[in-house]
This record gives C-alpha cells, sequence and structure tokens, in this order.
C-alpha cells in the first residue's frame, strides 16, 4: 500500500496541489489525468521519491519495492539489453553481480563460501534462477527480439530503447509500478500487451497517460489533478469523463434555476414593496432572497479547444486516384504498385509498423515530395489541407499569434482571429505570443486552427494527437466525427482510429492491404493471423 499524507507542492506563487491525502491499494490501476501542466509527471515523482513536495510525504512497507519507468532513454548505452532489464530489479542486479564475484575466485576462503551460500538463497528467494526467461518473455511481449537480448543499447533505436526501458520497470513483479506514458513510442500489438499484463498485475498500478483507449481498459480507478486538488474515483477514465460531465451539468443547471428564482423574486419585490396589501409577502420574498446563493463553480485546469471542421463545397465522387505508385519510406524501404481511389464516403485510417512510410505516403499525395514513380490525381472539386507530422516550418519565425493566423485566413479583422484563438485557447496576451517559441502542444493547436480555416472538403492528417493533452484529443476526435468529408489519417489513439475510420490502409515494405473495415476489426484480423 502507498499512502499519500498532507502532500503539497508549488513552485513560488503557482499551486500545483495542497493538502493531498491519498491511498493506492494492491490490486488496483489508478490512471493519473490532468490538464498539461497541471502536475501528473511532477505527482509521479513523488512517489517514487524523486522530488520531495514542500509539505507531507509518502509512505509504504519497508518491504514494498517500488518500479519507476525509466524516462533517460541514453542511460544505459553501454549496456546490453537483458543487464538493463535485470537493473530495474536493483537488489537482483546486485546479488547477480555478487555471485560473479564470488564464483570468479580461484578459491573460497570459508567465510566467502557461507557469504555464496546466503547469497544463492536469496537470488533463488527473489527469483534469481527464473530471472533470464522472464526478462526474455517480458523482451518478447515488446517486440524486442531474441536476437537483440545481448545487444549493447546504444545500438538500439528511441522505440527500442523505450520498450527495453518498459520491460526494465515491469521486471521482477514490483510491489508498486509507477508509469509515467508507457505507450509512447509502442505499435498496436506491443500496447495491446501491455494492456492484457497489466490486467493480470495483482499489485499496485499507477501510470500517467494521454491514451483513452489504454486508460479504459486497464484502469480500475481515476486519480484526477484539478482545482489544485487531486482526488480518486472508482471506474475508468471513460466512467470519469460521463460522471465528470454530469456533475457539471448538474451545477450549472442548479446555478441557472437559482438565477431565474432570484430575477423572479426581484421583480415581485420591486413591484409590491410600497404595496400595503402586499407588503408582508414583499417581506418573506426579500428574506428568502437574502438567503439565497449562486454556487461559485470552481476554475478548472481543464479546458477544451473548440473543434470544428467545414467544407466550403461538396466534394465530388471520386476526390482522389492513385495509380501504380511507388515511394520510397526511408528505413522502411521502397513500397512499390500502390493502386489506392479516395471516395467522397472514406474516412482512411494509414496503419503499419513504419511512420516514415505513411509520412512517405501523404507527401506523394499531396505533392509535397514527388513519388519514384506513379501518378496521384485529384477530383476537380477536392480543396484539400494536409496536417503534416512534422510541423517546424510554419513555425520558423517571430511572428505573433494574430498575424501568424491571420495568413490562413480570409477574414482579416483582428476581432475575428482573436476571437478564433481564443476558442482554441490562445487567450488575451496569449495571442501575442510569437510563433518560434511555441510549445508542441500550441503548435498543433495552431495548426489545427490553419486547418479549420482551409474549410477545405477533404482532410489529411499525419499523427495529429502529438503533444496534446486529453482535451483537446476529445475535441478532435469530436471534430472529426462530425466533419462529413473524405479524411485519410494516422494516428497512435486507438479510440479515434476506431471511432472515425471506415477503411483501413495498411502499408508495409512488401505490400500493401486495402479493406473497409474499422480499426478494432483490422486488430482482429492480426490477432488471427498469429495464432
Amino acid at each position: 500500500m502507498l499512502n499519500v499524507s498532507q502532500v503539497s507542492l508549488q513552485y513560488g506563487s503557482r499551486v500545483l496541489f495542497k493538502d493531498v491525502n491519498l491511498s493506492f491499494q494492491p490490486g488496483n490501476c489508478y490512471g493519473v489525468i490532468g490538464a498539461n501542466g497541471s502536475g501528473k509527471s511532477t505527482f509521479i515523482k513523488i512517489l517514487s521519491g524523486e522530488i520531495e513536495p514542500n509539505t507531507g510525504g509518502v509512505s509504504k512497507d519497508s518491504k514494498e519495492r517500488i518500479a519507476v519507468l525509466s524516462q533517460d532513454h541514453f542511460a544505459y548505452e553501454d549496456r546490453t539489453v537483458i543487464a538493463t532489464v535485470f537493473m530495474g530489479f536493483t537488489e537482483l542486479s546486485d546479488l547477480s553481480k555478487k555471485r560473479d564475484e564470488l564464483y570468479a575466485l580461484p578459491e573460497m576462503t570459508e567465510e566467502q563460501g557461507m557469504e555464496a551460500m546466503e547469497v544463492e538463497t536469496r537470488f533463488g528467494e527473489i527469483g534469481g534462477y527464473e530471472a533470464d526467461s522472464n526478462a526474455a518473455v517480458l523482451l518478447k511481449g515488446l517486440g524486442i527480439p531474441e536476437e537483440s537480448h545481448q545487444s549493447l543499447m546504444s545500438d538500439l533505436d528511441a522505440s527500442q530503447k523505450v520498450r527495453v526501458l518498459l520491460a526494465q520497470a515491469l521486471f521482477g513483479n514490483p510491489d508498486i509500478l509507477l508509469l509515467d506514458e508507457p505507450t509512447n513510442h509502442l505499435d498496436v500489438e506491443s500496447i495491446k500487451w501491455l494492456e492484457d499484463y497489466l490486467e493480470r498485475f495483482e499489485n499496485t498500478v499507477i501510470v500517467v497517460s494521454h491514451d483513452r483507449h489504454f486508460l479504459n481498459h486497464v484502469c480500475t480507478h481515476t486519480c484526477d489533478i484539478d482545482y489544485g486538488k487531486i482526488n480518486i474515483y472508482a471506474g475508468n477514465y471513460e466512467f470519469w469523463y460521463e460522471a465528470s460531465q454530469l456533475a457539471q451539468k448538474q451545477r450549472k443547471d442548479q446555478n441557472r434555476r437559482t438565477e431565474d428564482k432570484t430575477e423572479e423574486l426581484k421583480a415581485f419585490i420591486r413591484r409590491f414593496a410600497s404595496n400595503a396589501s402586499k407588503a408582508k409577502q414583499a417581506t418573506s420574498r426579500k428574506k428568502l432572497l437574502e438567503k439565497m446563493t449562486i454556487e461559485e463553480m470552481p476554475a478548472s485546469s481543464r479546458r477544451f479547444p473548440w473543434i470544428n471542421f467545414k467544407m466550403e463545397r461538396e466534394p465530388g465522387k471520386i476526390v482522389l486516384e492513385v495509380s501504380d505508385l511507388s515511394i520510397d519510406g526511408g528505413e522502411a524501404g521502397i513500397l512499390k504498385g500502390l493502386n489506392f481511389s479516395l471516395g467522397n464516403q472514406d474516412r482512411v485510417a494509414l496503419v503499419g509498423e513504419f511512420d516514415t512510410l505513411k509520412t512517405a505516403f501523404f507527401e506523394a499525395i499531396t505533392s509535397e515530395e514527388d513519388p519514384i514513380k506513379g501518378s496521384v490525381k485529384w477530383g476537380t472539386t477536392i480543396n484539400y489541407n494536409y496536417f503534416p507530422r512534422n510541423n517546424d516550418k510554419f513555425f520558423d519565425n517571430d511572428l505573433p499569434l494574430v498575424d501568424w493566423l491571420r495568413q490562413y485566413s480570409v477574414e482579416l479583422d483582428e476581432t475575428f482571429i482573436r476571437g478564433f484563438l481564443g476558442r482554441m485557447l490562445f487567450t488575451g496576451e496569449e495571442a501575442l505570443k510569437s510563433a518560434r517559441v511555441l510549445s508542441g502542444g500550441e503548435k498543433v493547436r495552431c495548426m489545427l486552427s490553419r486547418m479549420m480555416l482551409s474549410n477545405a472538403n477533404t482532410l489529411m492528417l499525419d499523427e495529429p494527437t502529438s503533444h496534446l493533452d486529453l482535451e483537446s484529443i476529445t475535441a478532435l476526435n469530436n471534430g472529426l466525427k462530425a466533419y462529413t468529408g473524405p479524411i485519410i489519417f494516422c494516428t497512435q489513439d486507438h479510440e479515434l482510429a476506431q471511432t472515425v475510420a471506415n477503411r483501413i490502409l495498411e502499408l508495409t515494405p512488401t505490400g500493401y492491404v486495402d479493406r473497409t473495415i474499422s480499426f478494432d476489426e483490422w486488430l482482429e484480423t492480426r490477432k488471427n493471423k498469429r495464432k
């Protein structure tokens, strides 16, 4: 059990949370949610002991072991993959090293022999003899092939390093598992494996994630950071979201009823205060009015942007024709002979192991990069807009946001531009920030604003949820569901893919698969193939 008592943390005058009292129970998985900057990762660091709070503390049983997903992807460059995994269980790693030292001695003294016996006993008690096989199972489940287990970490790419560090955190069945964004850089198979693993995990899990599907599948409780407080609620993210929206609506409705009743009483008092026959009733209502208070709803740190895509004109029946296309996917190699047509009712999710191949496809059909071979023909009625994976070139300037967005707007009036930025969460002085200094999430919101102002009748989006918080992802998801034009997109967000796509285009170096099915149906076909 992990207990949090009277924990407060603030930086200068900014209070992240105050007087937090929580208890995390074994057998439960707690999803930590909150707006960007609310302190989710900081809270995980307090739980792990990496950061000391201003007041209060965190306690656990002295025999319980905490494991934390490392965020330093380059901390183990000179170690093998398997050795890096072992380091997640410090006691076992130290005992393994001690065993090697003792057995490397030319001969042992009696004292060293006794020490070797003690080491062997404890090594067996904590699962040392099964460590190699257990680590191999974790690595395999996370997509690290057996031939890489003795490789140096420096030989792995960024995605593989993240997977090894995740295996390190899971290794040795820790009593308390702290995971900050564990699904980043994982493919759909690895995420599904992790979901299944955590559902079977019998100890305590505390996880930060922007993946709604993942939170809904693994979490038994939701740990909500908002209003400067941290509260735990039973249920997964979807249950919390629906309950919180209902509670907010009820508060608003109650306040509105109170306001209506207040105005009714004021009107009666004004009308009959000087009327002798009604004076008693007016006095009674005046006393009632004094007792009535309108509940002041606390200012939530959560903000939902307004995302609404509209079309200037309806697209024709044939939107896009791609014939015999060959594209260079970089490390993925060259995909040859792609034939693809897009209709005006199609909402296509691009899937596949290699991101470079998906981006190359987008660049080929938008003419940002010439294909090696083949033709791309857009319909005469089509006005498309493209959200690229890498948007840095759009922000390589010092324009204030008002002028940056004005470049993409037919309506040039500053009031309109500021109003649009406000709906995308750039209010007041934020609308004058330089484009060059924007954060990743702010850039994404700007690019979505640009896309909305285009009134395009075909949308293409290459990983639009990167850097967004749960609120912005939810708003984008709702905006794309409501859009009636054709869409081609790729995303790591399971919920977005499942609720928006009606067609799947899978790109691989050896070919492609084009099917009119949902994302979950596509996942099921992959699962059946692996059986």
